[in-house]
């Protein structure tokens, strides 16, 4: 029984000695892996932090730590890249993001942070009136969209005033919602609102109006001639003066940019009654008396009836029946007599004629009538016909 306990208690110790001793081994060998270990910083999405590891290569590492890569990823330095103690290893997740520029659509993937940093990773430049939604500072989220438009010069004509602006609207209502220009009722646009808007293009707005415009107007007075058996034939009276009336018209006046496009008459109102002028027209014929001897004495004056001719009347020559050319001397007093009455050639006063010769006959011309030549037709006409004295000079 004394050689039992002490060799019991032997067994006990070897016991304990060896579970130490694999104790002491499991802590050598937990020491030398942990310290065997590599240390890499590593950012992930911008997230810093700093890792203990024994993967050989980057690609190890992100397998690690659960990172998905996609060729579309910032990855530096590469992932089949030898992890050494003190790496940094930076990974940027990509997004995916729908850029619209001027109604074209594009799918990128980026890694940028910001609106901003897309543009100058996809090398877009914007000029100060282009317009860009979200804006530049937003963060970059997945699937974002990203509108994008491109200002152009575009001229607006407002009520007849022009003017060049920049523009990035894509139709005549969204340009002129930007530009802040309203429309009145009547007002007409070039083109159409729903029409998109081309560069360099013009939009015409045309200020539209309708007003009501009230005029009165004069209302000229007829003249009515009546036969007078009292006056000498060629004499007028007036018996009653004329005075013109009054009307009041009403218009309906359309306007376009301040000038008048189209009148229409709406209604009219009488203010003053016209007065019709009232003329006597004499018809007494006068008696042709010669005094002392026949009619074509020299200095013998008498009544005749004068009419007026031109040298291009119908029928007309030019020449008068004495040979003289009125087409070439337009100027000339001639006029033309019955010469059993005046003889030709025969110096003559004609009142509101003057003095001239009796260088012309012609078929109507008998008795006491004559013809005088004027220079135009307009002349002739103003003549017309009428009651005359004449003096024969020689």
């Amino acid at each position: 029984m004394k050689n039992l306990f002490p060799q019991s208690l032997s067994r006990k110790t070897l016991t304990i000695a060896f579970a130490s001793f694999v104790v002491l081994l499991t802590s050598l060998g937990i020491l030398f892996y942990e310290g065997s270990k590599k240390t890499v910083a590593i950012t992930l999405n911008n997230q810093q932090k700093v890792v203990k590891t024994h993967a050989d290569t980057v690609n190890e590492l992100l397998d690690e730590m659960d990172v998905s890569i996609r060729s579309q990823d910032y990855l530096q330095p590469k992932a089949n890249s030898k992890v050494k103690d003190h790496l940094m290893v930076v990974w940027k997740q990509a997004k995916q993001v729908h850029i619209v520029k001027d109604n074209e659509k594009k799918t990128i993937w980026t890694t940028a942070d910001s609106v901003a940093g897309l543009l100058k990773e996809q090398k877009i430049v914007l000029s100060k009136h282009d317009e860009i939604s979200p804006s530049p500072q937003a963060a970059i989220q997945d699937k974002m969209k990203i509108g994008l438009k491109k200002a152009f010069h575009l001229t607006y004509v407002d009520g007849g005033k022009k003017q060049q602006v920049w523009a990035t609207s894509a139709t005549v209502a969204d340009f002129l919602s930007q530009q802040g220009i309203k429309l009145n009722q009547l007002d007409r646009v070039e083109p159409s609102l729903t029409e998109t808007i081309a560069k360099n293009g013009v939009v015409n707005v045309i200020r539209v109006e309708k007003v009501t415009d009230v005029v009165e107007e004069p209302v000229q007075f007829a003249v009515v001639t009546k036969k007078d058996e009292s006056l000498e034939k060629g004499k007028e009276k007036t018996i009653t003066k004329g005075k013109k009336g009054r009307i009041s018209k009403q218009y309906e006046v359309w306007l376009e940019n301040g000038k008048e496009v189209s009148r229409k008459l709406i209604s009219e109102q009488k203010i003053a009654e016209k007065q019709d002028k009232v003329v006597a027209v004499g018809t007494k014929e006068l008696s042709l008396q010669v005094s002392r001897g026949t009619a074509n004495e020299p200095g013998k004056e008498f009544y005749v009836t004068a009419t007026a001719y031109t040298a291009y009347c119908n029928g007309c020559s030019g020449r008068t029946a004495t040979g003289l050319n009125l087409r070439a001397n337009p100027n000339m007093k001639v006029i033309a007599v019955d010469p059993r009455v005046i003889p030709l050639g025969s110096k003559v006063y004609v009142d509101g004629y003057g003095y001239a010769v009796a260088g012309d006959t012609g078929g109507a011309i008998k008795g006491y009538i004559i013809d005088l030549f004027m220079p135009s037709k307009s002349d002739a006409y103003r003549w017309g016909r009428k009651k005359v004295k004449i003096k024969v000079l020689d």
